[in-house]
């Protein structure tokens, strides 16, 4: 198990503060409108919601009815309408078709828009040309962290990345920026700021104003260092298939918000169940940064322990038997409960997960990420490709492909792109053209033909008259530079070496010691560095943007409360996948470190890939 290392780790600074003030926010808003009210919330804040205010909450704060934003004409019959939405266009052009609309019909009602994290002057724009800007009152609601465990939280913005990364549309970053704010604010001034990527520069640059501008606390710091990382710096992990237990459970099952729905499939019964994936669950706890070939054993055990624990009640008198009930059943009844569900999880994943294609699959994978036998990897790319096995397994193979190559040969770019667009549609021209703009899957360019490509776009990037140009245009000819990167952070275990998946020894097990993560290994360099001394060369093929700055922590608050000092705050821009998280709490219990990862939200190769459709809403 992966379970040991250092045991001096400090204790995690308590999140559990910014969903009550995240509560108590949400509820002065809504009673700023008194009275009866129907809630329109948007489909993808009702999962968040769930976890801040239940349906019970909003009932006892005058909410009657709670309908899903569907952009379509409204059956509420109620004199007050409250929309809770995120700042997008589309929806608030919707909501002006519902004022206008009661205003035709000669319908007298309240309106209240609450956008969140924040509105942007775009949607008032809209409420003004639609001529009801004067009829509707807005809010903002500052709910820009979801805690979804002990040391995982998620600012719940999917559209981040490929607003950010692909559009270049930066609209997203002041709420980063203000999420670090919260931090900052509530858990104490950060002794070092750490960052990579451009998208990480502008928010920290985003974090400074927002602090410069409010009122400075001097309390006692609880989060020493924090990293900011952009997703673009290393897209081979999360494109990489996830072997971590719950990194399969989220690609099998889809963990939304911390929870799961495990289907009948999984419970042995006619129903689905809804279960909470944290560290409140103990069986959970105890796999979820597992690889899954220990899954099984574990499990077994947990079994055997808690057959003997039920055992213990053979031969009790009346007064023991009275004991047992009242203090051991209910937590062995609901810890069996759980064995079930995960045992019932872990066949699922068995099913789909080792079969023949599986294990084709990760050894062309781990052959890619080593280097080895490029052209059977092509091959089987190409089967797989024409199989139709899987549409976004096969773009991932692609992009796996061009990554750890730089690129793909002119003929095989050509060929490879012809056969996709046969086997899954003509209309994914544009999802390639997408691709090529985010440096995923390229074509490599004969000579010194993309040498000279990027000296030009580097030139007009940084060009202070085209200072709006952002990575959408620096990526055009953006290239990985993996192979080179890879041996100089030693970023593959040397092959033929026997790995304890049991035992592990480094990050790389989260990959079955094929690969160590690149952006757990950066974060592991620069804390041992305290900086990015010595790691300029990487820096530079990394396209740079690299920081460290003092965060604002004087050196007598760092003495008083050292073990913030190795608490670590590490922020994922564009998403970031449970094996990362996996890997960071390994690298946490080896080095002493507690590990808190923020992240725009969780991703993984389906979701990544998915954003970049041609025909992503």
């Amino acid at each position: 198990m992966a379970q040991s290392g250092r045991r001096d780790a400090p204790e995690l600074p308590d999140f559990s503060l910014l969903k009550r003030l995240a509560r108590d926010q949400l509820i002065y808003l809504l009673e700023q409108l008194p009275g009866r009210k129907d809630l329109f919330i948007d489909a993808d804040l009702m999962s968040p919601l769930d976890r801040i205010a239940n349906v019970t909450t909003l009932k006892q704060h005058e909410v009657d009815k709670l309908y899903k934003v569907e952009l379509k004409p409204i059956v509420s019959t109620a004199d007050q309408l409250c929309f809770l939405i995120r700042p997008r266009i589309q929806t608030v052009k919707w909501i002006s078709d519902v004022v206008n609309l009661d205003k035709a019909a000669g319908r007298l009602r309240r309106y209240k828009i609450i956008f969140t994290p924040q509105k942007f002057y775009a949607c008032e724009a809209v409420l003004e040309e639609q001529g009801v800007f004067g009829d509707v009152t807005c809010d903002e609601w500052a709910f820009y962290l979801l805690p979804l465990d002990d040391d995982i939280i998620s600012l719940e913005l999917p559209e981040f990345f490929r607003e950010n990364f692909l559009e270049g549309d930066q609209r997203w970053v002041g709420a980063a920026g203000g999420a670090l704010r919260l931090i900052h604010s509530l858990y104490g001034p950060f002794s070092k700021v750490y960052g990579i990527g451009q998208c990480a520069k502008m928010v920290y640059e985003s974090w400074r104003e927002q602090v410069e501008d409010g009122e400075q606390k001097t309390q006692q710091p609880e989060i020493g260092n924090v990293f900011l990382i952009d997703r673009d710096v290393d897209f081979i992990t999360p494109l990489c298939s996830q072997v971590v237990y719950e990194g399969l459970v989220d690609d099998i099952f889809r963990i939304k918000c911390g929870s799961v729905e495990f289907g009948p499939e999984v419970t042995s019964s006619d129903k689905s169940i809804k279960v909470m994936l944290n560290s409140q669950d103990k069986v959970f706890n105890e796999i979820r940064n597992e690889h899954f070939s220990n899954v099984f054993g574990f499990l077994s055990q947990k079994a055997r322990n808690l057959q003997t624990a039920y055992d213990k009640r053979r031969g009790m008198d009346i007064q023991q038997m009275k004991a047992f009930v009242s203090e051991e059943l209910k937590g062995l009844k609901q810890e069996h409960r759980l064995l079930s569900l995960h045992i019932g999880a872990s066949e699922c994943i068995m099913k789909k997960k080792t079969k023949q294609d599986f294990q084709e699959l990760l050894k062309t994978e781990h052959s890619l990420l080593e280097g080895f036998e490029v052209r059977e990897c092509v091959s089987f790319i190409e089967e797989h490709i024409n199989r139709q096995i899987s549409m976004i397994d096969s773009l991932r193979l692609l992009c796996l492909l061009s990554l750890t190559e730089n690129g793909l040969l002119p003929k095989d770019y050509r060929s490879l792109k012809a056969q996709y667009l046969q086997s899954y549609g003509i209309e994914h021209l544009l999802t390639f053209s997408n691709l090529k703009q985010m440096g995923l899957l390229v074509e490599q360019q004969p000579g010194e033909t993309l040498t000279v490509m990027e000296s030009k776009v580097g030139k007009l990037v940084n060009d202070k008259t085209a200072g709006k140009l952002t990575d959408a245009f620096s990526s055009l000819a953006k290239k990985s530079n993996f192979r080179a990167l890879s041996k100089r952070l030693v970023l593959i275990p040397k092959s033929g070496e026997e790995y304890d998946l049991r035992v592990p020894r480094d990050m790389a097990y989260i990959f079955s010691g094929a690969y160590v993560p690149l952006s757990c290994k950066l974060i592991e360099q620069v804390l041992e560095r305290d900086g990015w001394t010595g790691l300029e060369e990487i820096t530079r093929m990394l396209n740079g943007h690299e920081f460290a700055v003092s965060g604002g922590a004087n050196g007598t608050e760092s003495r008083i409360k050292a073990d913030s000092q190795r608490i670590v705050l590490v922020m994922f821009l564009g998403g970031c996948t449970y094996s990362e998280i996996s890997a960071l709490r390994f690298l946490g219990r080896e080095r002493g470190y507690k590990f808190i990862v923020v992240t725009t939200a969780i991703t993984n190769s389906g979701r990544l890939l998915e954003a970049l459709l041609d025909n992503h809403p």
